[in-house]
């Protein structure tokens, strides 16, 4: 690190030192410490590129980087760069804006529509988006240009995949490997293949590959994991996990597979704990991740936040409008747990009996059995006992001055 800085003090335009130096980080934090070291002020177009190319590298870019690109793509600097565009479109994927990456490769294409550079990422853009049509088109158009091309390998493989022809896709990904034995995309996405294929040993081969070819990819991580959980082998799937949950801290996706691997391994507190950093970057209208943590809680005998989760998920669900089918479990639960269980707020719990109960939810019966039979005896013993407690203190009132 310490010679690519001063290779680039030397002469800053030679990017094959900025690339060097990129490959020496592990995560963003490193590249926050190592920016102010180097001899360029923040807003010079190379440090703008840097950033933004290391961070696409580590899959984990973000609104800023994406402003870096707007910023080099103006008049100011290079408004016409194709590879600055590219840039962008893989800001825009990695953050998961499908329809405006989709876009901005267009826009490269409109104007050289013979570019192969980056052209796997349209296609994998296209595949997410299940757009056969286009990715037929697309796989059709750069045959012709040159089939001995591994984007373009990628870029055919990812068709066949997406036509369940798994055997046709894992042959292209495999070409293009022999193409480039360090084309990361092809290890990464035959190893998905051998996984839609059942066949757990060759995927874990592939992201084997994958991880010799660039460590610092959470996807081939993530991928072995998986391939050990199809063997039930959870210890080795467990620790496969914490690499790509320690490239990606903030992946909702990583964390719940996380914690379903402890789930299946019995251990339900650090199950929950996953669950719980997943929702640090879920959706707050999310109610998936609470009703697997409400779970969670009840099998642990934590009534009172089983109950919390159950209670936001009729929140969400009745601020966003849903019908009352997909709540009114969580609602006869939170009922129940002040009923029967000592939570003791019998008015919020009536409410929500009442809700289901004037509905056509699967609940009725329940919630009819609960407001008739035990919220009066439930309400009868909170009266006694608050009878008890004020006589209690009444008569610890008259007793006081006379002990005194």
């Amino acid at each position: 690190m310490e010679s690519a800085v001063l290779s680039i003090a030397q002469y800053p335009w030679n990017w094959s030192a900025w690339a060097a130096l990129g490959d020496c980080l592990s995560d963003g934090d490193e590249l926050s410490s190592i920016l102010p070291l180097l001899p360029l002020p923040s807003n010079h177009p190379l440090v703008m590129m840097f950033q933004v190319k290391t961070l696409n590298s580590l899959n984990s870019p973000s609104d800023n980087e994406l402003g870096l690109c707007d910023r080099l793509l103006s008049d100011e600097y290079f408004p016409r760069s194709m590879w600055i565009m590219a840039l962008r479109g893989n800001v825009l994927y990695y953050l998961h804006d499908f329809t405006s990456a989709e876009a901005q490769f267009r826009k490269i294409l409109a104007i050289d529509s013979c570019r192969v550079e980056d052209i796997d990422i349209l296609s994998n853009i296209l595949y997410v988006s299940e757009n056969s049509n286009a990715l037929s088109k697309l796989a059709h158009d750069y045959l012709a240009i040159d089939k001995d091309r591994p984007e373009i390998c990628c870029i055919i493989g990812n068709y066949y995949s997406l036509r369940a022809e798994h055997d046709k896709a894992v042959k292209y990904f495999r070409r293009a490997t022999q193409l480039d034995r360090t084309y990361l995309a092809a290890w990464t996405l035959m190893g998905h293949e051998y996984v839609e294929m059942k066949n757990s040993h060759a995927a874990i081969e592939a992201y084997r590959k994958a991880v010799d070819v660039n460590r610092k990819d959470y996807r081939a991580w993530y991928g072995l994991a998986q391939a050990y959980e199809l063997l039930g082998m959870h210890q080795y799937a467990l620790y496969y996990y914490q690499h790509a949950t320690a490239l990606r801290p903030y992946d909702v996706r990583i964390w719940q597979a996380q914690g379903m691997c402890y789930e299946e391994m019995g251990r339900l507190r650090e199950a929950a704990e996953c669950l719980r950093r997943a929702l640090i970057g879920a959706d707050p209208q999310e109610t998936t991740i609470h009703l697997k943590l409400a779970k969670l809680h009840y099998d642990l005998d934590e009534y009172s936040e089983a109950a919390a989760y159950h209670r936001r998920i009729v929140e969400v669900c009745r601020s966003a409008q849903k019908p009352i089918q997909e709540w009114s479990k969580s609602a006869v639960y939170v009922a129940r747990y002040h009923i029967l269980h000592g939570g003791g707020d019998l008015a919020l719990a009536r409410q929500y009996l009442e809700w289901v109960a004037v509905s056509n939810a699967e609940e009725v019966t329940q919630a009819n059995e609960l407001l008739r039979r035990h919220l009066p005896v439930a309400a009868m013993r909170q009266q006694q006992q608050q009878q008890s407690a004020a006589s209690a203190q009444g008569r610890a009132a008259s007793e006081g001055p006379s002990a005194a």
